[in-house]
């Protein structure tokens, strides 16, 4: 299964294909549709939330998935698969990899990343575990960790990253995971043009995931009204 992703998605558009519960498009149907036009347009793989839909997805598409689930603790910040029963949930689903916040922020009932994924290795050893980073810092547990992939995911999406890009000096930061990463990269995170996408490959990245600028028509019709209202 490994070797099928990686060999899969290697210099590839990965489409994220996500609504939450407040979202115009929030279903598990509507998302698989959502696929089936990503397929069409030649993704090479999704990226998705939740396990209803990463079954729907599966079932509607032969493109391998990196699934996750996006569930608000109380007592913690983090919500990309934040505890090991959402770990489970998402691998349980066939899916290729499992994607999971790894900023180094405190998760759930005081579970540990380490413990977690000490016992998906043991659970589910043909499935990837993708680290969702925000930082170099991040990115170096992610190689302590032994994660398979790393992704920019949340970088600009936590409070010390706050307003960053992945374009901002010209790419700096990405390069810089780039070389500190003992993994392949995915790049991801407020790549809303198709020529970051092309620069985020060009570079050195194994793939990119494009999300809110391809799938969530509400984001992408707002620029257009946003630009007529400009005075």
């Amino acid at each position: 299964m490994a070797n099928h992703f990686l060999e899969t998605t290697k210099g590839q558009l990965i489409i994220s294909c996500q609504a939450l519960a407040d979202e115009p498009l929030h279903s598990s149907f509507i998302m698989a549709r959502m696929t089936k036009a990503a397929y069409e347009a030649g993704a090479s793989a999704i990226r998705a939330n939740s396990v209803v839909d990463v079954q729907a997805i599966m079932d509607t598409v032969p493109l391998p998935v990196i699934g996750l689930d996006k569930v608000d603790y109380p007592d913690a910040p983090i919500y990309i698969t934040p505890t090991l029963k959402e770990m489970r949930g998402i691998a349980a689903t066939g899916a290729a990899v499992v994607a999971c916040d790894v900023t180094g922020r405190p998760r759930p009932n005081g579970e540990q990343l380490e413990t977690i994924v000490a016992t998906m290795r043991a659970e589910y050893s043909e499935t990837l575990l993708m680290a969702d980073t925000a930082s170099l810092a991040d990115v170096e547990e992610s190689n302590r960790l032994g994660f398979d992939l790393v992704g920019t995911t949340m970088y600009g999406y936590t409070p010390a990253t706050v307003g960053c890009n992945i374009a901002d000096n010209d790419f700096d930061y990405l390069k810089k995971v780039l070389a500190l990463s003992k993994v392949p990269v995915i790049a991801e995170g407020k790549i809303d043009s198709p020529e970051k996408a092309a620069a985020v490959l060009k570079l050195g990245c194994h793939s990119v995931v494009v999300g809110s600028s391809i799938t969530r028509p509400q984001l992408i019709a707002k620029h257009y009204v946003d630009a007529i209202q400009v005075k």
